[in-house]
């Protein structure tokens, strides 16, 4: 966390949270949601400030109730999930790396939903892998030891049987099913904070 922001909570210690005007979308997108955008129930606007991002990610995390917020200054900004508290981006040098630009040097499990979504574990966190670089993570899945081709992938994923793995950077990822309705709860984390949850 940022050594400003460290001084602004000691500073102004009882400023209220905010609630549903941040959002980080499926792809990693920080977006602001105004009153319109919440009415609406739309995503709102992406940012696009490098230097707005950083302070975001620099300063994003979570309170004891699994509720993931960017500590803006003293005040505590809430974000509203999409898919999970981090999204991941393949990278030709470091394997996996986060939207808040921390890589992931090891993968310890992978979960795939119903609906093929790709999500990783490493350690605490929890990463959706984003949908435009899904492809390229599959093409290193094993079923039983032989590369596991799309009717085969499609089979396990309607609960055939064999061992699915991951062959990612030298290791041997495990892979489980999962229901997306069951991440939240599984990993902690609620996906719409609320000033009464």
């Amino acid at each position: 966390m940022d050594d400003i922001v460290k001084q602004a909570m000691a500073k102004w210690p009882n400023v209220p949270h905010c609630y549903g005007w941040l959002a980080l979308d499926a792809r990693g997108g920080w977006r602001m949601r105004d009153e319109a955008a919440q009415q609406a129930g739309t995503a709102g606007d992406k940012l696009n400030n490098a230097a707005l991002l950083g302070f975001i990610n620099r300063n994003y995390a979570h309170d004891d109730a699994g509720r993931w917020y960017f500590q803006n200054g003293p005040q505590r900004v809430y974000v509203n999930l999409e898919a999970t508290p981090y999204i991941a981006r393949t990278d030709p040098a470091q394997g996996l790396v986060l939207q808040t630009g921390t890589a992931l040097a090891n993968i310890e499990r992978l979960y795939l939903t119903e609906a093929g979504v790709a999500i990783v574990q490493a350690g605490d966190v929890v990463a959706q892998l984003d949908d435009r670089d899904v492809a390229q993570l599959f093409e290193a899945l094993e079923l039983d030891g032989q590369p596991a081709g799309d009717e085969a992938l499609l089979r396990w994923l309607e609960g055939g049987d064999g061992e699915l793995v991951l062959r990612w950077r030298g290791q041997a990822v495990p892979a489980e099913r999962i229901r997306g309705e069951d991440l939240p709860q599984r990993f902690g984390f609620v996906p719409a904070p609320a000033a009464n949850s």
